[in-house]
């Protein structure tokens, strides 16, 4: 959204200084500032240097939570700090660990009950401002004066409390986070163990205490919360009166609106909800004991999980064999004209396809081109054969003038007896057998075993012997 022309912003800054402390600044000068600039601002006696933390609106919302008014008394901001000024500004800033050391020394000699905590210069090294915490009240004139002549610089002592000095140090919490008295928080409330009794809190000092010795402020937060959320929640002053014995309360849930009860000599704790302990404690007033804690329910029967699953599964296949029929009613239907059905949409006519008409796209196959391997035992090959249509065409031959076509077998004669092959170099002669040499039946089957096999047909010759075969 574009800022109407009119709109003038709120001209009070929020400084922030060392250790926390802010402060609010007028911007006479209209100096265009960012959070974060370092700017030099007016303070009694002289300037100081600090560091924009909010500006606009929210700076009047700030003024009227704090309640300061909006006054003469407020300070200007001068001007943007430079690097000079910044230069300076760290130089002053480096002699507060030595300064605050050697103070912490005399504090010592004199005897002082007292703790120094911090130092802080002023931006023009004009007056140094000492923090510190005591218990009870301390005459500190004879410190002022030696410090006055050790430093040269005006003194100011100035008196904090435990959660200030733990703010103005800082540090990280038990939640992970920067503490709040560091960043955000200001006004410091009481915290007391009440707190913690109220969020059902163990009431442990080493966890409810802060870096600062004190409680937590973080105890407060939500005690408003738990306050409201007790309002439901009955005390319990007594155990409950039952027929088992005295129930003692162990616990209580108090968002879960749900408190714990145990018995002597039992371990076990029952949870049993606010509404019910209300009842006990009125039956209890009355002098009546209650035979249990909680209300007794009939329990339905629990039907067993695979009998479920079983009947479920019957349930289902029931339901498909109704549609089913319904669908075979709705067909039986149509067909006899009960039922009034739509005639389906046609599409454009298909023309029928004769068997050797190719589809589109195909290329009808020419039956004289076969491949190769069909006429690779042909004298000639596929070039030199005549076409189909030729042979057809060729006058046959009688059935007795055929090239190799022998007559019926009754035509045929005998066999005649053929004499068996004398034996060739180069064959494998077979062993006498034992059968021949008159050995048993053992010594017979071991010998067919051991007798050489013959060639194989297929195998190649070898290319170093000579063939012998032929």
């Amino acid at each position: 959204m574009e800022i109407p022309v009119s709109f003038e912003e709120f001209d009070i800054v929020e400084i922030r200084f060392k250790g926390g402390r802010k402060d609010f600044y007028r911007n006479n000068n209209r100096l265009d500032l960012t959070t974060g600039d370092a700017v030099v601002v007016d303070v009694p006696n002289g300037h100081h240097i600090g560091f924009v933390s909010l500006k606009g609106e929210l700076v009047r919302l700030q003024m009227l939570k704090k309640k300061v008014d909006n006054n003469e008394e407020i300070r200007s901001i001068y001007r943007i700090a430079t690097e000079q000024d910044m230069e300076k500004f760290n130089e002053v800033r480096d002699l507060e660990g030595g300064v605050m050391y050697r103070s912490r020394e005399i504090i010592q000699q004199l005897g002082l009950r007292m703790k120094l905590s911090d130092v802080e210069f002023q931006a023009d090294k004009s007056k140094a401002t000492f923090y510190y915490s005591a218990d009870d009240r301390v005459d500190f004139r004879d410190l002022i004066k030696k410090l006055a002549e050790e430093f040269k610089v005006r003194i100011e002592m100035r008196q904090i409390s435990l959660r200030h000095e733990a703010g103005r140090l800082g540090g990280i919490g038990s939640c992970g986070r920067e503490l709040c008295c560091s960043t955000w928080l200001t006004d410091f409330k009481s915290v007391s163990t009440t707190a913690a009794r109220y969020q059902n809190l163990s009431l442990n000092p080493s966890k409810l205490s802060g870096q600062c010795g004190r409680l937590k402020c973080c105890l407060n937060y939500e005690l408003e919360t738990y306050m409201e959320a007790l309002k439901d929640i009955p005390t319990v002053n007594r155990p409950l009166l039952t027929t088992t014995g005295d129930a003692f309360l162990q616990k209580t849930d108090i968002f879960k609106k749900m408190m714990w009860f145990g018995f002597k000599g039992d371990n076990n704790w029952y949870p049993v909800p606010v509404e019910r302990v209300q009842e006990i404690l009125e039956q209890n007033a009355k002098g009546i004991a209650v035979d249990s804690l909680l209300k007794e329910v009939a329990e339905e029967p629990k039907q067993n999980e695979f009998v479920a699953q079983v009947e479920g599964s019957l349930e289902r296949l029931d339901d498909k064999f109704k549609a089913k029929k319904k669908k075979k009613k709705k067909k039986k239907g149509s067909q006899a004209g009960d039922v009034a059905v739509a005639a389906p949409v046609q599409g454009p006519e298909r023309k029928p396809r004769l068997e050797m008409e190719p589809r589109e796209g195909e290329q009808r196959r020419n039956r004289n081109q076969r491949p190769d391997n069909r006429n690779r035992n042909r004298e000639g090959g596929p070039e030199n054969r005549e076409p189909r249509g030729e042979r057809e065409n060729r006058p046959q031959r009688p059935r007795g003038e055929r090239v190799g076509e022998r007559g019926p077998r009754e035509n045929r004669g005998e066999r005649p007896n053929r004499e068996p092959r004398p034996p060739r170099e180069g064959d494998n002669q077979p062993a006498p057998t034992a059968q021949a040499q008159g050995a048993p039946e053992g010594d017979q089957q071991q010998a067919k075993k051991n007798r050489p096999r013959k060639p194989f047909r297929n195998r190649k010759p070898d290319q170093n012997k000579p063939n012998t075969n032929v």
